[in-house]
C-alpha cells in the first residue's frame, strides 16, 4: 500500500485544513502513469466509491483503483517551495 513521508502527511494535512470539508476531505490520486497526463491530485470532500484510502494520522489520501494498484508499493514525499508543494513518488525500500 502506498506510504507518506512525514513531509507528505505535513504537506496533505496542510492542504487538506484549508477546506471547509476538513474533517472528511483528502488529496484523491487518479489516472496511470500509462497515460500521457500521468497522475492528477486533486482536493476532495471525500472518498469516492472505490477508492482506497491511505491515512497517516489526521492525513488522508484517496486512491481510485488504478492509481492504487499502480501504486501499492511506492512512498509519496513532498517538497515544499515557493512555487508551492511539489509531490514525487518513490519505490519503498
Amino acid at each position: 500500500m502506498l506510504t507518506l513521508t512525514e513531509n507528505a502527511t505535513d504537506a496533505v494535512r496542510t492542504i487538506v485544513s484549508q477546506t471547509p470539508d476538513a474533517s472528511t476531505a483528502g488529496l484523491r490520486i487518479e489516472g496511470t502513469s500509462a497515460s500521457a497526463e500521468g497522475y492528477a491530485l486533486t482536493l476532495a470532500p471525500s472518498p469516492e466509491q472505490g477508492d482506497t484510502v491511505v491515512e497517516n494520522g489526521d492525513a488522508r489520501v484517496f486512491l481510485e483503483q488504478v492509481a492504487a494498484d499502480e501504486l501499492d508499493d511506492k512512498v509519496l514525499d513532498a517538497q515544499v517551495t515557493q512555487e508551492g508543494v511539489r509531490f514525487a513518488l518513490a519505490l519503498q525500500q
